[in-house]
């Protein structure tokens, strides 16, 4: 598990996204079992661990389909900066809006990049 995602479909994903005009970002990724949103220590402290985002799937399913012999593509939408000096309360309607806002790119990203899929 050195290396769960394929580094070939991470290569064309940020290939498309260039072409999209859009920028890629890449980071590491914490799953924590869930279902609660993290306080301010808890993202204090997965900071200094390295986590550059955190959430509470993906991971899981990432580890069966590598079980699987399945090769993975994941990313992620951003909808709550977690920073813990300015924490604010999460308000679900703005969580749904980021959400709403980043669903037409990944739609683009996904569909090119099944197309190219070998």
């Amino acid at each position: 598990m050195s290396a769960p995602y394929d580094a070939a479909w991470i290569q064309q994903a940020k290939t498309i996204l260039e072409e999209l005009g859009l920028p890629p970002h890449t980071g590491v990724y914490t799953s924590v079992q869930g279902p609660q949103l993290e306080s301010k220590a808890e993202y204090r402290l997965l900071r200094q661990l390295g986590s550059d985002a955190v959430g509470m799937s993906t991971v899981p399913e990432v580890l069966v389909a590598r079980q699987m012999g399945l090769r993975v593509f994941a990313c992620s939408v951003i909808t709550d900066l977690c920073i813990p000096e300015t924490l604010k309360e999460a308000k679900l309607s703005e969580i749904l809006a980021a959400a709403a806002k980043a669903e037409p790119h990944l739609s683009q990203l996904f569909k090119r990049l099944i197309e190219q899929m070998d």
